[in-house]
């Protein structure tokens, strides 16, 4: 399966892989064009959303990089691919965190003036904590080739250095921990408080034969909020176990099965936040069916009306008929 420490990435880990990442590339850039495209959507929690998809993009971007590439060596493109990589997904970290951090302090503590003014510190400490450690790996020359030990072709931590252990949970590790225990705590946190309120609303309502149609919105947000840490945690925690494998130098961390779970869980953020969030949020999916449709009816017409031309015409080119008649018309 491997030879000595390196782990063999098969064709069919990279197919994958790839796939995966052209997904979450698609996924991130939808979420990104949809708050370009329709300004009405522009809330602060969905505008955090986009900074963690350009995470997700540079992630994507990268990792597809270095499964196509599938490095052996410590060239200057691998040193790269990692440095960029170790950022991006550090970065897609504490976007993650900051995210529910501000539903948090928004929707529990009631303060909107708090959590927006929380919006500039998750900047300085989602980009720069992110930027100055990779700066540092890499002027350090932590950032190179590591055998897929703990990645799937990319390049991150140099297998030869003598520290890398160290380096692994600052580049990401770490933070991948963190983002464990944090993210559900703070979605309980919100949900729970969310509960208590449409209890304590409930008393003064009035029963009601049939569901109110806000029902229906408020149970997919409490979809939502169940699933979000669930799925971060599902994702990652492949990458977690090859990483603990390592640790105890077990051989399982090379099984193609696993690699294959790490490559997929890495690269999908971006396309698991395009599904909770543009395609089971049913203002944007009804936007984006309509613009689908009218672009499709768009593109028949034009079709008609191409195929309604006489031969040897074209659409810039106006029948004689038509042109006679419209002489007549303006005269």
């Amino acid at each position: 399966m491997a030879d000595g420490n390196e782990t063999v990435v098969y064709f069919s880990e990279q197919v994958i892989v790839l796939c995966s990442c052209a997904l979450s590339f698609l996924g991130s850039s939808l979420i990104i064009l949809t708050y370009i495209i329709w300004a009405d959507l522009r809330t602060t929690p969905r505008r955090l959303l986009v900074f963690l998809s350009v995470s997700d993009w540079l992630s994507a971007v990268s990792y597809a990089y270095g499964v196509w590439r599938v490095f052996r060596t410590d060239s200057l493109d691998c040193i790269a691919q990692g440095a960029v990589s170790t950022f991006a997904n550090t970065s897609s970290f504490f976007w993650t965190v900051a995210t529910a951090v501000y539903l948090y302090v928004f929707i529990v503590r009631s303060n909107q003036r708090a959590a927006d003014s929380l919006v500039w510190c998750f900047h300085i400490v989602s980009w720069g904590v992110p930027l100055a450690i990779t700066v540092a790996a890499v002027c350090l020359y932590k950032i190179g080739y590591d055998a897929s030990e703990v990645s799937v072709g990319w390049c991150w931590v140099r297998i030869h250095a003598p520290d890398r252990i160290l380096w692994m949970l600052l580049t990401g590790k770490i933070w991948e921990f963190l983002a464990y225990l944090t993210l559900p705590v703070l979605y309980i946190l919100i949900k729970r408080h969310i509960h208590i309120a449409h209890a304590a609303l409930s008393e003064y309502r009035p029963i009601l034969a049939t569901r109110p149609p806000s029902q229906s919105f408020s149970s997919m947000a409490d979809m939502k909020l169940t699933l979000i840490p669930i799925i971060f945690i599902v994702l990652r925690i492949w990458s977690t176990v090859r990483f603990i494998l390592l640790l105890v130098d077990s051989p399982a961390r090379q099984h193609p099965v696993l690699v294959t779970l790490h490559g997929i869980g890495n690269t999908s953020q971006g396309a698991a936040n395009c599904i909770m969030f543009v395609l089971l949020t049913r203002p944007l999916r009804t936007r984006l069916c309509a613009a689908l449709f009218c672009c499709s009816k768009c593109r028949a017409d034009s079709q008609d009306a191409a195929q309604r031309l006489l031969p040897g015409q074209d659409a810039s080119t106006p029948r004689e008929e038509d042109r006679s008649s419209r002489v007549g018309t303006d005269g």
